[in-house]
């Protein structure tokens, strides 16, 4: 769960407004640079039942952008999966939250970390300033380099940013183009082509957690509005239900077309969420008749902001982007 900075963070963003969209077009002009100004990695505790690796990074836009201001990016997952959902081929995206300080133009800043490759992924999604509604997304990536202790029997292996590497310590380029320019949903031919990708918005959760506990009850799970990046589609996702089963601990929902158009769209798209872990897992179908059908997947680690009433809490998140495979 995001902590009181991040409540502080979104009242900022209310209080100061977005400064002015920017140009996302093709030109040299739609190229971003991201500064990683510190960062840390801890393993997982050896002599903790189930803990988790921790990743934190503080990322600021540099090179010309004009602002002077930072995002805070943290994740968590089982050491073993290094960045990737429980090790296979989907990276696990969490978002950045704002710090507050400075003027800011990104709907969201979110990142994902391949352990393995010490590589660092880095995302934005924006207004555009020259395509009147649309929104942009710019992804980058960089090598880090750092310095680490070896985990002991006692220890995790921790590691930093190199303190003897020259500053800056790693640079993000990112390159943006606009986002949802089409108006209702795209071929499965168009879409195939496209890297798939979505924003939430709107997300909402309640469960009842008496002071001392840790186990949620009445749990509603989340609901949230679904929008794809790479086109106009747009659901409704309801809160889902606890699965039966082995997995009676997931929630799964469904998602409502919301989007421009007939409801009856060939595209679909169903979640899941892990109330322990914190990850959501998006999955949107696309049933071809010019072409095979097929899905992308994206997994989020969506933490929120939680206040409490009584024993009822009540969780809220701004926009979160989640992508799917390595961009």
């Amino acid at each position: 769960m995001r902590n009181a900075a991040a409540t502080l963070a979104a009242a900022l963003s209310l209080a100061a407004g977005a400064t002015a969209a920017r140009v996302c077009g093709t030109n040299s002009s739609s190229t971003y640079q991201w500064t990683v100004g510190d960062g840390r990695y801890d393993g997982a505790d050896p002599g903790v039942d189930d803990s988790t690796a921790t990743v934190s990074f503080s990322i600021m836009p540099t090179a010309g952008s004009g602002y002077s201001t930072f995002f805070e990016c943290m994740g968590e997952w089982p050491e073993a999966w290094a960045g990737w959902y429980e090790g296979g081929d989907k990276l696990i995206w969490g978002d950045c939250i704002w710090a507050g300080n400075g003027p800011n133009s990104d709907t969201t800043v979110s990142f994902a970390l391949d352990w393995k490759n010490r590589t660092m992924y880095v995302s934005h999604t924006f207004a555009c300033s020259d395509i009147e509604g649309s929104e942009a997304l710019a992804i980058g990536s960089t090598q880090l380099d750092l310095a680490c202790a070896p985990a002991t029997e006692s220890s995790s292996e921790s590691c930093t940013l190199n303190p003897s590497t020259p500053a800056p310590k790693a640079v993000i380029s990112t390159r943006g183009g606009p986002a949802h320019a089409s108006s209702g949903a795209a071929a499965c031919t168009d879409d195939a082509s496209l890297y798939q990708s979505w924003q939430l918005e709107q997300w909402t959760r309640r469960y009842a957690l008496a002071p001392g506990t840790k186990t949620p009850s009445a749990d509603t799970g989340p609901a949230f509005t679904l929008r794809n990046m790479a086109n106009s589609d747009v659901f409704a996702c309801a809160p889902g239900s606890p699965d039966a089963g082995a997995n009676s601990a997931l929630f799964s929902g469904a998602c409502t077309w919301a989007g421009e158009g007939n409801s009856t769209s060939p595209t679909t798209a169903v979640f899941t969420f892990d109330p322990e872990t914190d990850f959501l897992t998006i999955t949107q179908t696309w049933i071809c008749s010019d072409s095979p059908s097929y899905d992308a997947i994206g997994i989020g680690f969506v933490q929120a902001t939680c206040t409490r009433a009584g024993d009822l809490l009540t969780c809220t998140s701004g926009p979160v982007w989640i992508g799917t495979d390595t961009p």
